[in-house]
């Protein structure tokens, strides 16, 4: 972990980086996913949401959108190591998480040997459809580029310049084409639970999501209201609304 000294000669831990995807349909599902996260952090962390507006402003995106994407993410998150400077370890996640446990115990997997490290599920979907009506597609390696920990200074992750952002195939992106097999970490599934195909074993707490994904949609669309963990979602967002309604005080 990146740490810097102060003045004092005291060490100082920078916060963690982690990049969120961010669709202007889901604001609230961002919202829901960044108040889970900071509420069980027992470490300072930086959450930035990637909005393709800003990134197409900003000169980093501008690769036409293709008729498989179902979100404005689904291909500027690999510019997560560029706009974490090519330095340190930083998360991007996608926004239809629902963080349970403290991101501090995710941190603390991250293992240098590795150029990322992300849950290595063997997921085929039976829908045909997801969250807003958007096409399920079927390919190898689906939803490890969901929740990533990056090495962002590892020399294998400079290949993920913009320039290759904007040109390579969604294959060789989502599929981390880039890297050797033994330089993908892998992580408990646990912190990528996808809603609807992995399933708590009863008496083992271990089996139990420390980060809920609501990959084929959540509660915040009309059709996913009674999906699998959407109360704790739902209370969630109530708790988020409330707190956003609390005056700052100076």
């Amino acid at each position: 972990m990146a740490t810097s000294l102060s003045k004092e000669g005291n060490e100082v831990v920078k916060p963690f980086k982690i990049f969120v995807g961010y669709d202007p349909r889901e604001d609230i599902a961002y919202e829901v996913c960044c108040h889970s996260i900071l509420k069980k952090s027992s470490i300072p962390v930086e959450i930035k949401p990637i909005k393709q507006s800003e990134l197409r402003k900003n000169g980093l995106y501008w690769r036409e959108k293709g008729q498989y994407e179902s979100t404005e993410f689904s291909f500027s998150r690999f510019l997560t190591p560029n706009l974490a400077n090519y330095e340190g370890w930083a998360m991007f996640v996608d926004c239809d998480f629902l963080y349970l446990g403290d991101i501090k115990e995710l941190r603390d997997l991250v293992d240098d040997k590795y150029a990322v490290m992300c849950v290595q599920h063997d997921y085929v979907p039976k829908e045909t459809t997801k969250m807003d009506g958007a096409v399920q597609t079927v390919y190898p390696r689906k939803n490890w580029s969901s929740m990533v920990l990056y090495n962002c200074g590892h020399p294998k992750n400079s290949a993920l310049t913009p320039e290759t952002v904007n040109s390579q195939t969604g294959a060789f992106l989502h599929r981390f084409q880039w890297l050797q097999d033994d330089e993908i970490g892998s992580i408990p599934f646990v912190w990528n639970f996808l809603e609807g195909h992995n399933k708590v074993v009863e008496g083992d707490p271990s089996t139990f999501p420390k980060a809920v994904h609501y990959t084929r949609g959540g509660p915040w669309f009309e059709a996913w209201r009674n999906c699998d963990f959407a109360d704790l979602w739902l209370s969630e967002r109530d708790e988020y609304l409330n707190d956003a309604k609390k005056p700052i005080r100076s």
